[in-house]
């Protein structure tokens, strides 16, 4: 039995893969001498473009791609029929599908103002800024250049919170040897910042500046012409496998609509295995409904699909989105750089965005350099999902590495899981200068700051165990209840009946906890190197912030838990836990430490009761069946190697 798909209401994940059959093959090779569309598709007459052979394929096709770069969108025009009749896109070598083109033609940029100001800027004398015509042959019915970001739902956007520069930018992106250009609003923005570049109005004509003011006859200089990379183009094709593309430069929007490069387009039984996709503009891969503006059809099944050992990179807003997906099996992906857009208050931004998913099951994944954006969000109406095994590293300007919201009915288990490096996103001009002892006597922490590895926003029975949660601005677990987001029947959300279990919190800078009420539960978790009031209880006023004794001795919380004062450390270039002896010890009142019962060798953590739900730790090693350590290792002590690791 895989112990690490059992789902928290104790059913096993649902598994639908089989091993298919194919009973007809289609090859795809644009670098064979004799290939043409023309073709019949057979090895030695391939197809020269994959589009073709996905107008071609019928359920039971594998369609083999040969290497090479393929500057096309494919659109299949057929879905598979069942588990045993899919339709296959598999590469064979290294295949790019791409939604940019080369140019080559450039002139050099006049006739703009390069100073902010009018008149003569010596300093702007030597830059060297360069143009390029867009030829109208390279579109088909979408100029990038010529659409904004956010074009459909803006209802949720705060205008009067948001800088609306990134929203209002062209979705047309410019590269330079693979790596993207910035854009600026204004022509003489580039005399300030290299490697950017400007559209003009019309959307006609590119302006740009290379690092070094390089001249770009010496690089490789591609912009984007297409909005997505595979995707059909009509709804609810099934039953289709993507393996082993890489995928890049789409000039997808801004969600909503969630269309990726990769789209299933409402479809359910897609398999997305082993493909990278790069420097999507806006979505990467999208595996749900796309929005909620679409009849909703009687028997209408959306999800039930598998992404498998995939690398995202450098999503602009998302890097995989569903939206009323369940059934959703998402493993041993890796998905970093997400969020450069900088459009967190669009709502939709996160490095997995899923809507309503139920049943789900996401293990194994790394997260990694999340900006401004969630590693995981689950919106609303989310019930019986695992969470497991994951590592979820450094988000920068991040205001919480994992975030359930609004979810009242079911439960979802977040266990065994690295959470590492929540900077928080907040202003800290805005932080309140409390001199002396201004600050004793006030009844509610200021909530300027933020930086949560867990949030649970009007969210109930979230299940959290045998976790590592470290290095977080504000806390480990933060929740309060949100009384009045109501819809038909649905009631407010009271974030209540949460069980936080055998935990190891390290050096969170606020708190360990925050508990809205009382009515919820902590127990056997370990706190490493944590200060002050650390564990805390919200309402009623005011709010209580305390430490371990003193969280025992009032609520009878963690009445196994544990303090302790010793190193925990991530070496990300080898993916290595190491638990450590700390030589600094903490300065305190010597009654204090003693009262804390604060343990500095790693040795002297004594074992707590197991938990139900978490048979094996995130290595896949099987734990006792009643003594085990907390956090996610078996053992405790020394180095722990993260299986199946990727730098």
């Amino acid at each position: 039995m895989d112990l690490t798909a059992i789902l928290p209401e104790g059913n096993s994940f649902h598994f639908w893969e089989t091993n298919c059959t194919y009973s007809r093959f289609l090859y795809v090779d644009g670098n064979h001498p004799n290939a043409s569309d023309d073709n019949d598709g057979s090895e030695a007459a391939p197809f020269k473009t994959i589009n073709r052979a996905a107008q071609l394929a019928v359920p039971g096709t594998k369609v083999l791609i040969q290497a090479g770069t393929y500057r096309e969108s494919v659109h299949p025009a057929q879905g598979g029929t069942d588990p045993e009749h899919m339709i296959c896109y598999e590469a064979v070598g290294e295949v790019i599908v791409s939604a940019s083109e080369e140019v080559t033609d450039f002139f050099p940029s006049t006739g703009w103002r390069r100073s902010a100001n009018f008149g003569v800027d010596e300093s702007t004398a030597g830059l060297k800024i360069w143009a390029h015509a867009l030829s109208p042959d390279m579109f088909r019915g979408y100029n990038p250049f010529n659409a904004v970001n956010i074009l459909h739902d803006r209802l949720f956007i705060e205008y009067d919170k948001t800088d609306m520069t990134t929203y209002l930018n062209r979705r047309g992106c410019v590269f330079c040897d693979g790596v993207a250009l910035t854009q600026v609003a204004l022509y003489h923005q580039m005399s300030q910042q290299e490697n950017s570049y400007w559209v003009e109005a019309n959307g006609q004509t590119v302006h740009f500046r290379l690092k070094g003011d390089a001249d770009p006859a010496d690089h490789k200089i591609e912009i984007t012409v297409r909005e997505q990379c595979f995707a059909p183009v009509i709804p609810f094709l099934n039953y289709i496998k993507v393996k082993g593309l890489i995928c890049e430069h789409a000039a997808t929007g801004a969600p909503v609509p969630q269309r990726g490069a990769i789209s299933c387009f409402r479809g359910h039984h897609w398999v997305i295995e082993d493909c990278q996709v790069n420097w999507s503009n806006g979505v990467a891969i999208d595996v749900g409904n796309e929005c909620w503006h679409h009849e909703h059809t009687p028997n209408e099944i959306i999800g039930h699909s598998v992404i498998r050992g995939c690398t995202i990179r450098d999503a602009g807003v998302c890097g995989i989105a569903g939206l009323f997906a369940t059934h959703l099996l998402i493993e041993d992906n890796v998905i970093e750089g997400t969020g450069w857009q900088k459009m967190e208050l669009s709502w939709e931004a996160g490095a997995i965005k899923l809507h309503n998913s139920v049943d789900g099951l996401i293990r194994r994944n790394i997260f990694r350099n999340t900006f401004r954006a969630d590693h995981l969000w689950l919106d609303c109406g989310n019930e019986n999902n695992r969470i497991t095994s994951n590592l979820f590293l450094n988000g920068i300007e991040q205001r919480e590495a994992i975030f359930i919201e609004c979810t009242r009915d079911g439960i979802n288990l977040i266990d065994n899981n690295i959470i590492w490096n929540v900077e928080g996103r907040f202003d800290p001009k805005k932080v309140p200068v409390e001199p002396g002892s201004s600050g004793w006597y006030k009844l509610r922490e200021d909530d300027t700051v933020n930086g949560y590895a867990i949030y649970g926003e009007g969210t109930d029975r979230l299940y959290i165990a045998h976790n590592l949660i470290g290095n977080c601005r504000h806390s480990g677990y933060y929740a309060k209840p949100v009384g009045f987001r109501m819809h038909s029947f649905e009631r407010g959300g009271t974030s209540r009946k949460a069980k936080i279990i055998n935990n190891i919190f390290y050096d969170c800078g606020e708190a360990a906890i925050v508990f809205p009420t009382d009515d919820n539960t902590a127990e056997g978790n370990l706190y490493v190197k944590m200060r002050g009031g650390y564990l805390r209880v919200m309402y009623p006023a005011p709010e209580t912030c305390l430490h371990l004794p003193a969280w025992q001795e009032f609520y009878g919380f963690d009445m196994n838990g544990q303090n302790a004062w010793f190193n925990i450390d991530l070496d990300e270039e080898n993916g290595v836990i190491s638990v450590q002896e700390c030589d600094e010890k903490p300065f305190s009142m010597p009654q204090q430490i003693q009262r804390l019962n604060l343990k500095m060798q790693p040795e002297l953590i004594g074992t707590v009761a197991a938990d139900i739900h978490v048979n094996v730790d995130v290595n896949e090693e099987t734990r006792a069946e009643d003594a085990v350590f907390p956090g996610p290792f078996v053992t405790l002590l020394g180095d722990h190697p993260l299986k199946g690791y990727k730098p």
